[in-house]
């Protein structure tokens, strides 16, 4: 089988002239670090850092249709939300697995924006699953991933350093979270939100034509100086959002995950007239879930990883989904989906890390608790 070919951002050429440590991510060249995945994780708790996220993928629905298409794709409610709302949501398959998990962008009545995980790997499945569910939906469907740019500020410097930067109808102080407008940053015409996925507060920049994000990238690292900026990679993206307990698609969600189980309950409104998967989780929900998506403390004896067994007197009662050291923390912990009679706080368990089982303990999530909660 041919080799997928790996894809670049528009960034790829200035993490290279930052000397940033390239892996292949989803498809995509990526970095991973610059100076250091510790120093870059504190600098967007403490300060500010910027991330390349322009391997997000986008899926833009355009026609009457378009808000109750979204609606009937996602398990959230999106029909009342306002133009510059945002709803997070999963997209599931009709066993109530997920296929993705994303952003519901509404533009206008007739226009609205689906930002989906990596592309290629997930904007092709979730355009191929969208436009497989067209229907009789009067709605446009494009695959634009590679139409945009996109960075993330994040840290509780960001609205500091963005405010004076971004031409906009309101102040940039006052576009609450879950929401974006439509503005302007160094000449480029840009969309801006207000979400993060770092636990800090932070903005996500979309240029409408991909090589504009390259003055702007170096455009915020050059007036984010005086804050003490740093540009940050894959590997401090992770740290900050396995922190706060945010799901990772590929990792803590997948097409074997039910959002019931994931603690992605919230997303799920059961009270709309239909959506994709409804009738699985209804029974899903009546029967009870049988597993969860728990937190774990490992004290000592290594870092679980993805897919480890976790075990109850040697028997396997889950699995890891992420793992990590957490550097706000100084400590370890792991989040992983085991049997329901495990999950209560307290119970002790083991992970099987490299042909041992260490011992850890079922602890509240999230680990730390995201800027807005603190």
């Amino acid at each position: 089988m041919q080799e997928q070919e790996i894809l670049l951002t528009p960034l790829h050429e200035e993490h290279l002239k930052l000397k940033a440590r390239m892996i292949p991510f989803d498809g995509f060249d990526m970095p991973v670090q610059y100076t250091g995945i510790i120093e870059e994780h504190f600098a967007v708790r403490e300060r500010v850092g910027i991330f390349d996220v322009s391997h997000m993928g986008e899926i833009e629905l355009r026609g009457k249709d378009a808000l109750s298409f979204a609606d009937y794709l996602v398990t959230n409610s999106v029909m009342k939300i306002k133009d510059g709302d945002i709803k997070y949501s999963p997209l599931c398959y009709l066993h109530g697995g997920q296929v993705d998990d994303l952003f519901v962008y509404k533009i206008k009545d007739d226009f609205v924006l689906l930002v989906v995980n990596a592309s290629p790997n997930y904007s092709i499945k979730d355009y191929d699953w969208v436009v497989k569910n067209k229907g009789d939906f009067e709605v446009d469907i494009s695959n634009k991933s590679r139409d945009y740019g996109e960075v993330a500020v994040q840290g509780p410097d960001a609205i500091k350093l963005l405010e004076p930067l971004v031409k906009e109808d309101i102040p940039l102080k006052e576009l609450k979270r879950f929401k974006f407008i439509i503005g302007e940053l160094f000449g480029k015409k840009i969309l801006i939100s207000r979400t993060g996925y770092t636990g800090e507060d932070g903005f996500e920049i979309y240029s409408f034509k991909p090589e504009d994000i390259i003055d702007i990238w170096q455009g915020i690292l050059k007036e984010g100086k005086k804050f003490g900026i740093k540009p940050c990679g894959l590997g401090a993206r992770d740290t900050t959002r396995f922190e706060v307990c945010y799901w990772l698609y590929g990792n803590d969600i997948d097409e074997t995950v039910n959002p019931l189980e994931s603690g992605q309950g919230w997303t799920v409104k059961f009270d709309k007239e239909n959506f994709i998967g409804k009738d699985a989780l209804l029974k899903i929900k009546e029967k009870g879930i049988s597993r969860k998506l728990v937190g774990l403390y490992i004290p000592q004896g290594g870092i679980p990883r993805t897919k480890m067994e976790v075990r109850k007197d040697q028997k396997k009662i889950g699995y890891i989904t992420s793992g990590n050291y957490c550097p706000s923390l100084k400590k370890v912990y792991a989040m992983a989906i085991l049997d329901l009679p495990y999950t209560e706080k307290g119970s002790k368990v083991d992970i099987a890390i490299r042909n041992r089982e260490v011992e850890a303990e079922v602890v509240e999530t999230p680990f730390l608790p995201p800027f807005n909660k603190r």
